[in-house]
């Protein structure tokens, strides 16, 4: 997942101390959004692939899934100001930062640093108000990303990583689908950048180091513990960490941003956040609020040791619409992701 970001980090030089940046605040403090990418100077060249000053690169430790697309993520705080350290949620983060996600395809899944489409670029803006989400998308040429605020359908297709073939119908969100999952007591706010799914390693051009511990010494993170002190998100791919750790952070990355008591799911009663400690609220033996065809004829979200019998397993396996959960920002089955859970869902006891 990390594999084009830190390629695309390797042509930043974050060793010494920022340098003045290029990012125009106007731009992103500006009550309407810039009609093109370039217009906030958040990268050098016209392509999006080399980041200015301060426009600093990241990775999170589980992200979202994406139909398999490439993601480079880049966060600009404006100088002189920090982001304050929680425990729970996202950071809070002051006036003018952006948060940045370009979302890519090689054409080939087993070479992701080769032949790099950019397909969108989006931006989550923190202006005074509140924050506010635009989505860009990339020409042809690759050289220019243009606002598209009713969202588009772009047609891609790669080869994955077992050598087939897959043509993927890539949904652009409209802004009123950035809200829906973006959304926490009925406002904007960013759902990635939590300080737990921040708190590991991140290769760096001039080392690797952890991020709680870089954004600190940069002075863009103010109040962080020590790292080993910190929460911290499972890696959900890695085989060396526990299952439930990482099939919990799997649901959290995935589904969490809906099913928690301040998001659009919260009358589900449904809540996956990795803070949620109640076996019902997480799904076990719950039967759902409204029975409909998504249940799939099964009765409770999740069956003990029975990954057939459960709900949650069978929306998350089908690319139905009206079926399939999440509902926004897949059009695939994550088959890696399902398989997961199915084997956590298979290890819970009876």
């Amino acid at each position: 997942m990390k594999r084009l970001l830190a390629s695309l980090a390797a042509l930043l030089s974050l060793g010494a101390a920022p340098a003045p940046s290029g990012v125009s605040m106007t731009a992103l403090l500006a009550e309407t959004p810039a009609p093109t990418l370039d217009v906030y100077g958040l990268f050098v060249d016209s392509g999006g692939r080399q980041p200015s000053p301060r426009v600093i690169p990241y990775g999170l430790n589980t992200p979202l899934f994406s139909d398999y697309a490439e993601k480079a993520r880049y966060v600009f705080v404006p100088e002189g100001k920090a982001a304050r350290y929680a425990a729970e949620g996202a950071l809070d983060f002051p006036v003018g930062t952006t948060l940045v996600k370009t979302f890519a395809y090689p054409a080939d899944l087993r070479r992701p640093a080769d032949d790099v489409r950019l397909v969108e670029t989006r931006l989550l803006i923190h202006k005074a108000d509140g924050w506010a989400a635009y989505a860009y998308v990339w020409n042809a040429a690759q050289t220019q990303a243009v606002l598209k605020r009713a969202g588009a359908r772009l047609p891609v297709s790669v080869v994955d990583a077992t050598g087939k073939r897959r043509d993927i119908d890539y949904a652009v969100p409209n802004q009123n689908q950035c809200k829906e999952c973006h959304q926490v007591d009925k406002a904007i706010a960013p759902i990635g950048p939590r300080a737990r799914n921040l708190n590991g390693d991140f290769a760096y051009a001039d080392s690797r180091e952890n991020q709680l511990a870089r954004w600190t010494r940069l002075g863009i993170l103010a109040g962080a513990p020590h790292s080993a002190a910190a929460p911290r998100t499972a890696v959900w791919d890695d085989p060396a960490e526990p299952l439930a750790a990482r099939a919990r952070a799997y649901l959290d990355a995935n589904c969490a941003h809906c099913h928690n008591p301040a998001g659009i799911a919260s009358n589900s009663g449904l809540f996956l956040q990795l803070e949620e400690t109640r076996a019902a609220n997480l799904g076990v033996g719950k039967r759902p609020v409204a029975a409909g065809r998504g249940s799939g004829g099964l009765e409770v979200s999740i069956e003990p040791g029975h990954p057939e019998k459960s709900i949650l397993v069978h929306r998350m396996a089908s690319s139905e619409p009206g079926v399939m959960m999440p509902e926004l920002g897949r059009s695939l089955v994550h088959e890696e992701g399902v398989a997961l859970i199915r084997q956590y869902v298979a290890s819970l006891k009876p």
